[in-house]
């Protein structure tokens, strides 16, 4: 059974941001939303009756939005309430509001880790907040037999990246591990999910996609073994200047990596340069597909707009929490190549929901002069309505 989430804001772009954050780590969610400034206000008989949590913004049009929250509250049997605002926590918490997040900071894992923690409470789970991944102050790994622990290069609340030996190899590999905790959204399980789809993954023995050596469960994580890169990932390659050619290469590579991965159903929703690595030889591997949702988050925008790090590369259907297809990793990878090209990012804004509102009204950007020769194929691939757009990646090649 997916799990059931209504987001209660006036503001559509943060609606849709939400929207995102959620079906990132649950996919299958059921999620409702409603404009209180448009619709109105929903009336006092109004149980919550049929979801899991409701998400509440602080844009309720003349209404105080606090007056809005008291009136859930004081309802009997509503739902789990997490509350978003620019201030008032202290008033937020005291009317009962389960959990306060600053609308102008979410933190990806923070509100992943806090519905988990509502859903887990309300199904009455016994909840469990040790770093299954290893203690960040003591420094203590996971046990996963057949692996040597060699050095922690990412920790998350809920995941953690290694650099390991595969014992019986004796070759550096880099695992991912994952926390392993009952999971509400439907009868398979997140992590079912998870493991199953890597395995279609390691089956597909593409060049330019990082290769899978083992999967499992190891007392309460769930880890992957893969390809240790040694090249770093795309994202400090651009910082240091692609050169022309070895944009327009990278391109056919990526865009042959996400033809294969799409010929078996399988969507990567979350392209960006640091889910792209190098090898040695300077040749391309996608990581994360389709599940950079349970890794931890990159923080490109800070102040006022911490964001997952997509909303740079997401497509205007993505941003509008609309069902994607193929045609939206086309349009990441397009954002990528006009950034390999000119070293910029085609969008900006102070925030995730100004870039959102960007990929979806902004004029098309425009290459400089000497890059001119490419705007053609940079229509075709940032265009607003993806039946405008290339179609598939294995498309591409006839435009590069």
């Amino acid at each position: 059974m997916s799990i059931k989430v209504m987001i209660i804001d006036g503001q559509v772009e943060f609606r849709s941001l939400l929207m995102h954050h959620v079906t990132t780590h649950w996919p299958d969610a059921i999620i409702s939303a409603y404009d209180p400034i448009e619709a109105g206000h929903l009336p006092e008989e109004f149980s919550g009756a049929g979801n899991d949590i409701i998400l509440l913004g602080d844009k309720q049009g003349r209404r105080d939005p606090l007056a809005t929250l008291k009136q859930f509250v004081t309802t009997p049997g509503f739902p789990a309430i997490v509350y978003f605002g620019n201030r008032g926590r202290a008033a937020a918490t005291k009317i009962g509001a389960d959990a306060f997040m600053d609308r102008r900071k979410i933190h990806h894992d923070k509100l992943v880790v806090v519905m988990d923690d509502l859903l887990r409470a309300r199904h009455r789970v016994a909840s469990t907040h040790s770093l299954f991944v290893g203690d960040i102050k003591t420094g203590i790994n996971p046990l996963i037999k057949g692996y040597r622990f060699l050095n922690r290069l990412a920790v998350s609340d809920h995941s953690a990246v290694y650099l390991a030996e595969k014992e019986s190899a004796g070759i550096k590999v880099v695992l991912k591990v994952f926390r392993q905790v009952p999971d509400f959204s439907d009868g398979v399980g997140a992590f079912d999910r998870f493991l199953q789809e890597y395995e279609i993954i390691a089956e597909l023995e593409h060049p330019n996609i990082v290769q899978i050596y083992d999967l499992g469960v190891s007392d309460d994580h769930a880890h992957i073994a893969m390809e240790y890169l040694p090249g770093g990932n795309l994202k400090q390659k651009i910082e240091s200047g692609i050169l022309e050619s070895d944009a327009v290469d990278y391109t056919r590579q990526i865009a042959g990596a996400l033809a294969d991965l799409h010929s078996v159903g399988i969507l990567h929703r979350d392209l960006k340069p640091g889910n792209i690595m190098l090898r040695e030889d300077d040749s391309i591997a996608l990581i994360d597909f389709g599940l950079a949702k349970r890794m931890p988050v990159d923080r490109e925008i800070t102040g006022r707009g911490q964001i997952i790090g997509t909303p740079y590369y997401m497509s205007p259907e993505q941003g509008r929490g609309r069902d994607v297809d193929e045609r939206s990793d086309v349009y990441s990878l397009g954002v990528i190549f006009y950034e390999m090209l000119t070293g910029e990012k085609p969008y900006r804004g102070k925030n995730a929901m100004a870039i959102i509102f960007k990929h979806s009204e902004a004029p098309l950007p425009v290459l400089p002069p000497r890059l001119s020769q490419y705007q053609a194929v940079i229509n075709k691939l940032l265009a607003k309505k993806p039946e405008d757009r290339v179609q598939n990646a294995a498309e591409m090649f006839d435009w590069l």
